[in-house]
């Protein structure tokens, strides 16, 4: 087998669902330049203004990106004004703002608490930031000092999207499962995806300009949990439901290896999902470098519908 994570994985077809970050709310800014690892303290944004966003964010439920234009990275063209967009992903309050500033600093200014739980009010007043009234944002992970694979994959990827003249396309910073590359996260859904092609990312951001969800390569919604995420998906498949906000999970019971999640639909309807974690085997790379190991994978072994008794119940 190839020595990438990313090749080895999908040659041992490891499944995607289950696999995305979670955020209930992501706050992305750009920033120009060179990324290192860890990219809010090692790229040119001041590394103690990034500690402090880190500080700011922690346990909020605000995941925070850098993000950059496809293409060469030189250090010396700095723009005066930086875009800011913030998208709360959480059904039924979906929100996706955008906003500008030349003082990066300003984001210290936020409640991270508020942005967390679905209220926008105070980005827009320490901002001035409007709602997001272009197309969905495609964020390709190409951080190449997180994972080469995101580099040689997603890199490419971004600039084939850029090229063909497809609107919201950004390089990011990070958005784990690098043995999945190249990955997307599409907003405002915040709906991830997994060895990602041109076409297919075409194909999810015609969807979700209309409010639909493709399911092919997802890798789950980021306002859930792992196991609510592959539940989710899977009560989707099973019904054929591809419109947005109407699924959420209301429910997870149980702790690793087996969960019973509770999924509902805005029309009233309830599915009791069984989730179980196993283990990818054999044992493979979770990313390039990195000793062999064998990364939880969320199994669904059972949708069923809840009867009208077994929701009073």
């Amino acid at each position: 087998m190839s020595s990438t994570c990313s090749t080895v994985s999908r040659e041992l077809d490891e499944p995607v669902a289950g696999t995305a970050a979670t955020a209930t709310t992501w706050l992305l800014l750009e920033q120009p330049g060179p990324w290192g690892a860890k990219a809010l303290t090692s790229s040119h944004l001041d590394p103690a203004l990034g500690r402090a966003l880190e500080a700011a964010a922690k346990n909020t439920g605000v995941r925070i990106a850098l993000i950059r234009r496809p293409g060469r990275h030189a250090d010396s063209r700095m723009p005066a004004s930086r875009h800011v967009y913030v998208a709360h992903t959480v059904p039924g309050n979906v929100w996706f703002h955008e906003a500008t500033t030349a003082d990066p600093a300003r984001l210290l200014d936020l409640d991270f608490p508020a942005l967390g739980r679905g209220d926008a009010a105070g980005f827009g007043s320490v901002l001035g930031g409007v709602p997001h009234r272009g197309d969905p944002l495609a964020l390709v992970c190409t951080n190449g000092k997180r994972d080469r694979c995101c580099a040689l994959l997603g890199r490419p990827l971004a600039a084939e999207l850029a090229s063909s003249g497809v609107e919201g396309v950004w390089e990011v910073t990070h958005l784990g499962g690098h043995r999945f590359s190249p990955t997307v996260l599409v907003l405002p859904y915040g709906y991830a995806y997994g060895r990602a092609e041109a076409h297919a990312v075409k194909e999810v951001l015609h969807g979700a300009r209309k409010g639909r969800i493709v399911t092919e390569g997802c890798r789950g919604a980021s306002a859930w949990e792992r196991p609510g995420q592959a539940a989710e998906l899977a009560v989707r498949r099973a019904i054929g439901e591809d419109a947005a906000q109407v699924l959420s999970v209301v429910r997870t019971e149980g702790a690793a290896p087996r969960w019973e999640v509770t999924v509902a639909h805005a029309d009233g309807r309830r599915w009791r999902v069984e989730v179980d974690q196993g283990a990818s085997l054999p044992p493979r790379p979770e990313s390039c470098g990195s000793v062999l190991g064998s990364p939880a994978r969320m199994d669904v072994v059972a949708v069923r519908e809840l009867t009208t008794a077994a929701l009073a119940s």
